[in-house]
Order: C-alpha cells, then structure tokens, then sequence
C-alpha cells in the first residue's frame, strides 16, 4: 500500500484527485445498489417486474447515453461533466431513499444511471490527458483504487442496511455531495485539446464528429474485440455465483464462498495490478499484453471445465471443495487478465482516437461494451439453463473459453495487422 501511495504521488495533483474520486465513486455506489432490488421489494413490497423494470431504467440510462456524455465533455470541458454527474448522482441516491412511489423511483434510478454516463468518459478522458506518457502506468493505479472502492463500498453498505436502507441512501448522497464539492473547489478546469481556443461555431458539428468516429474502422473493431474481456469479467457475478450455490447451495457456506470470490478478485487487483503493469510493459508491445490478458481470461474457465468430470460427492468436505476452489481459481484467473489488458485497453482507445475526442471515444466504447454485455450476459444464461436441462454441466465453460480465445485471436490478428498503433493525422489544407 504504500508503494501504491509513493507511486500516486508522482502524478499531477489533478491525477491524484481523479483517482481518489474513482474510490469515493465505486465506494458510494457500491455501498448501495446491491441492496437495492431487496429494499425495492422488500421494505416497498414492489412486484418483481417492476424491481426489473427500475434496475433495467438505471442500466439503460447510462449505458444509452455514454456516447452522449462523452461528447458533451469533449465540447464543454472534462470538470463540468464530473461535478454535474456526483451532483446528478447526490439527488439520485438521496431521493431513493426518501420517496416510494414508482414515478420517483423511476426518475432517480434514470438520474443514478445518467449520472455514470456523464462523469466515466470525462473522468478517464482527463486521466489519459494529464497522466501524459505514462497514461499505461496510470490507468494501472487507476484500476487500483477503482477495484478498492468496489470491494470496501458492499461491505460499509451491509451495515448501515442492516440499521436502515435509507441511512444508507443518504450516506452514500452525503458522499456524492462532499465529492461535488470537493471537485468543483480542487479540481482544475481541463478541455479537450482540440476543442481549445474554438468557437463553438468553428468546431465540427456533433453528427459530424459522430459519423467520423463511426469511420474510424480500427477502433470500431478493437471495440468489438473488446466486448469479450467484459462478458468474461462479469461472470464473477454471474455464473460463478450461481455455480458456487449450485454446488455449495444457498446456506451460510454458499454465502461465505461467494464472497471470497469478490473478495480474491478485488484483493488480487489492489496487491497485485502495479507489479503486473510493470512486467508486462517492460516485455511485451500493448497488442501482446491485451492478447495474452484476454487468452488468460479464457483460460480462467478451464478449472470449472476439468470440475465437471469429478464425481459430485453428496456432502462434506470434498463438496464443499469442489463448490469453491474452482470458482475461485477462475475469478483469480480473470483478475489476472483484467490486470495484464486493463491498462493497456485504456491506452489504446486514447492511440485509436489519435489523441481527438477522446471523451467521445470513450463513451462509444462503453456504450458498445455495454451492450455486448447485456447479450453475453443473456447467452451465457441461456448456455447454464440447457447445461442443467441436458445433463451437460461442461456446456457454459466450453461456450466461455471459447469467447475468450477468439477475442484473444482478434486483438493478435489487430495486432499483426498495425491496426492497433496510432493513427497517421489527416493532412490539413494550407491557406493559399
């Protein structure tokens, strides 16, 4: 930890600030939303359609507008997205907490997920800005404090639900609302470079800007590629899950390894994702490291696929193994992918973009990530239900492992190609 802290205060102060926020945000938003569908239907008694329909509205509302708030941060400056969205965010959680009729609740999931539009693509956009050359190395410190948030905000969250759902919303409100504050006094004005010094009324119109990156043909394929690592990386809370309380079922020990899967993958990141950076920058080119980070993740599949040849014991300690090493050696497995394509994933978006739009870039890429999420996470649902159905237990690892080797020849074949190096700048005209 303090090797992290050393290496956090070698970045601007505007580095540093951006990567505390990212704690405070993941910290904020993850000591709530996953108590919330139990408070929906629970506490409010609301039918299970609508807890989905309200959950569905959230998710939507960010992934839709990404593209959205990507450029309205590339046209109107990198600080006034982040502060609208922890401010948006505040009124969000704070009003989750105090109303009960589905209108509001409705229009508070629209604002929570909106405000994630809004502040992800400038944050990261700021990140590459002002990080400079090292943008790989801080993108790694980046997913450092990023992953502590996610870890530490689920279990501040479980006490306060366990006194009030709503003593939760507001904390986590009061968080947003101390992080607007905070930003709106520290944290420096910054544009986007080609938009300085630009009237509006010089500057391309956003349709234009829209069409221009719809052409740019190797980040559009790099983003395709990409969508594998992401589908992979969510079965920690998917299908690993649900293979743990399969197995281990859904009392206090089916709990407890559960959580040592979010608990190995968080943990393993905040130990390890600096070291790994580091190795990897010093041997292989950014194409290689993202090929081999997403081959891992493939491979991460393969414990739970040899598992399904052992004979399930009917009960005790060797159930009990069976149902978590696994799962676990697999979501430690997709960590250690995450880490090696991680900050290199970053970094390439910023070369594809050719240092122009960058929020922009970013917002298409989550927008496009976003979506290939939903549909992995449908299809690997679909592959679990017909394994149980058929008897064939192997059926979703196969079908996994196989996304990710094929995303993994993807990025090589990127890679061998020269698509995933920086773009040649378009000749400008000379005034005669």
């Amino acid at each position: 930890m303090r090797t992290t802290l050393t290496q956090m205060r070698s970045y601007d102060r505007s580095v540093q600030l951006l990567m505390v926020n990212q704690f405070t945000i993941n910290l904020g938003f993850y000591m709530l939303m996953p108590y919330l569908a139990a408070h929906l239907s629970g506490t409010l008694g609301l039918a299970g359609w609508v807890v989905g329909l309200v959950l569905g509205i959230r998710n939507f509302s960010q992934q839709g507008m990404f593209l959205v708030g990507g450029t309205l941060a590339d046209r109107l400056g990198y600080k006034p997205m982040i502060v609208a969205g922890c401010v948006l965010r505040t009124v969000g959680f704070a009003t989750l907490g105090l109303v009960d009729s589905l209108t509001a609740l409705i229009a508070a999931s629209a604002a929570t997920g909106l405000a994630g539009a809004l502040f992800n693509p400038a944050v990261r956009a700021y990140l590459a800005a002002d990080a400079g050359e090292r943008r790989v190395e801080a993108f790694a410190l980046f997913n450092v404090f990023y992953q502590a948030g996610i870890l530490l905000g689920p279990l501040v969250g479980m006490v306060l639900t366990g006194v009030d759902f709503r003593i939760t919303c507001l904390v986590a409100a009061g968080i947003f609302a101390l992080l607007s504050v905070v930003q709106i006094r520290a944290l420096p004005a910054r544009r986007a470079e080609d938009t300085k010094g630009k009237d509006s009324k010089d500057r391309d119109g956003v349709l234009t800007q829209w069409r221009g990156i719809l052409a740019n043909r190797p980040f559009l394929l790099f983003s395709g590629a990409m969508i594998g690592s992401y589908v992979l990386t969510f079965q920690v809370y998917l299908s690993l899950p649900l293979e743990v309380r399969r197995l281990g079922g859904d009392g206090e020990f089916g709990t407890a390894a559960v959580a040592v899967l979010f608990a190995v993958s968080g943990l393993s990141t905040i130990l390890g994702q600096t070291r790994v950076t580091a190795w990897c920058k010093d041997r292989y080119e950014p194409g290689q490291a993202l090929t081999r980070g997403l081959a891992l993740m493939g491979i991460a599949f393969v414990p739970l696929l040899a598992a399904t040849a052992v004979p399930v014991p009917e009960s005790g300690a060797a159930l009990w193994l069976l149902a978590a090493v696994p799962p676990t050696l697999a979501a430690l497995l997709l960590a250690l992918g995450t880490m090696i394509a991680y900050p290199f994933e970053m970094d390439t978006i910023v070369r594809l973009s050719g240092d122009r739009l960058v929020a922009t870039h970013y917002g298409l890429y989550n927008t496009i990530c976003g979506v290939g999420i939903t549909l992995g996470n449908l299809l690997t649902g679909a592959a679990l239900d017909a394994a149980r159905e058929a008897g064939m237990p192997a059926l979703p690892w196969i079908s996994l492992c196989a996304l990710g080797l094929g995303c993994a020849a993807a990025l090589y074949g990127l890679h061998r190609t020269g698509r995933l190096v920086t773009p040649e700048p378009e000749p400008q005209p000379v005034a005669a």
